[in-house]
């Protein structure tokens, strides 16, 4: 239905009326998106990072970070990983300087099954942060979901005050156990869920309010809030602005600038679907999962197992890909 040029005049677009119920966050490395978009927050990983790394613009990061690299020394693998981190922390600290909330920062997705290593790695972001001038209160330490990921962000959040954003998640399972482990942050993965159903399914299109992924995230998001959880719901990986209308009212919604533009381009009005009260009187029961029950009812859900390792592959390949970048450079 289109509105005619006076009505819109009065009428806010989609994004800034989402703005009034929902923490909008931009899922970009892409410094001129933020600017435009003015998000609270904003994520990053290594496919956002490998990206924005290519483009001319960002040029002296890069170059920043290799000299970092080399400055620490070390073997050639040593330097690289440096380097990489130390991109990383660039990246997000120029991000900082133009939000006034927290930017997520991923640990390497190649430490996904080891506990030890991700809060490791997790530390020395966060001291790299400090380096630069930036308390931990502004970054959120991004972890795979895995079981080992989860007591990660245990770990990091009760005995370093470090805050976590659980990515990669797919499963009820994955939900419940991230709630228990007391973290400051989820990021359920609505656009790839849907990806799933549309190629192992018959059917190829659905309306937002049966999307899979809209479904799952409104599931966890009701969950949550009729147990009192703490921890905040950040629907990210859209497809397309219905998903991100059908969850207005989450928590949080980290939405690329694509999706970012076309809702700001809208006009019509925004009704939340998702609230407190509706969460309360829903009829889910609490469940309890220690590792063996974790392990069996996310193993039970075909899609999020699929989808957990095609993800961490994924974003592992960047991972190597932004590091054979980086290592031409290291070596000129």
């Amino acid at each position: 239905m289109s509105v005619s040029p006076v009505k819109r005049q009065k009428m806010e677009s989609v994004l800034d009326q989402l703005k009034h119920h929902t923490t909008v966050v931009a899922d970009t490395g892409d410094f001129n998106a933020i600017d435009e978009y003015k998000p609270l927050d904003a994520t990053t990983n290594p496919s956002l990072i490998l990206a924005a790394a290519q483009m001319p613009a960002y040029q002296e990061l890069v170059d920043d970070a290799v000299a970092y690299g080399k400055k620490l020394g070390g073997s050639e693998e040593e330097q690289i990983k440096n380097a990489c981190d130390k991109l990383f922390v660039l990246f997000g600290a120029e991000i900082l300087k133009r939000i006034p909330g927290r930017v997520s920062t991923e640990v390497d997705a190649r430490l996904s099954f080891d506990k030890e290593g991700m809060i490791q790695r997790a530390r020395r972001l966060i001291d790299l942060y400090k380096e630069a001038g930036i308390g931990k209160d502004r970054i959120l330490i991004k972890l795979s979901s895995t079981w080992e990921g989860i007591q990660a962000g245990k770990v990091l959040e009760a005995e370093y005050g470090i805050h976590c954003n659980m990515t990669l998640l797919f499963s009820f399972a994955q939900a419940v156990a991230c709630a228990e482990a007391g973290v400051t942050l989820i990021s359920p993965f609505v656009g790839r869920i849907l990806d799933w159903y549309v190629a192992n399914g018959d059917k190829k299109t659905y309306e937002p309010s049966e999307d899979p992924g809209v479904k799952s995230v409104t599931k966890i998001y009701n969950y949550y809030k009729k147990f009192g959880y703490k921890t905040i719901v950040m629907g990210a990986s859209f497809r397309n602005t219905g998903e991100i209308k059908a969850l207005t009212g989450c928590d949080y919604l980290t939405i690329s600038p694509k999706l970012l533009a076309e809702l700001s381009k809208e006009y019509v009005k925004l009704t939340p679907t998702l609230s407190l009260k509706e969460a309360q009187a829903c009829e889910l029961e609490k469940i309890h999962l220690d590792e063996k029950a974790f392990r069996w009812h996310h193993n039970e859900d075909q899609m999020a197992v699929e989808k957990l390792s095609d993800g961490i592959r994924k974003f592992a390949a960047d991972a190597i890909k932004l590091e054979r970048m980086l290592k031409v450079d290291v070596l000129s």
